[in-house]
């Protein structure tokens, strides 16, 4: 939702692309919701595999049910036990 220039702080020391200026188009081809009244694409948070493949998705219409970092490292570490 926040254009580059707000979003370079953020962005900058982070080791993954972040999107910006997404359009509906765009949230259309992720299967994510559009909400038409502010324009903007609401969450669409993904957990990828070192190879780029979705292991979980977790799409919202708002701050409820978006991924807990915590809960996501731990989920994280999980499955790599379970892949040992």
């Amino acid at each position: 939702m926040d254009d580059a220039e707000k979003t370079a702080p953020i962005a900058k020391n982070l080791n993954f692309p972040v999107a910006i200026n997404m359009t509906q188009a765009d949230g259309d081809a992720i299967g994510s919701w559009w909400e038409e009244k502010r324009k903007i694409i609401q969450p669409s948070e993904f957990l990828l595999s070192g190879s780029g493949k979705v292991m979980i998705s977790a799409y919202s219409n708002g701050p409820i049910g978006r991924m807990d970092p915590e809960e996501t490292l731990s989920l994280v570490k999980y499955l790599n036990d379970q892949r040992a």
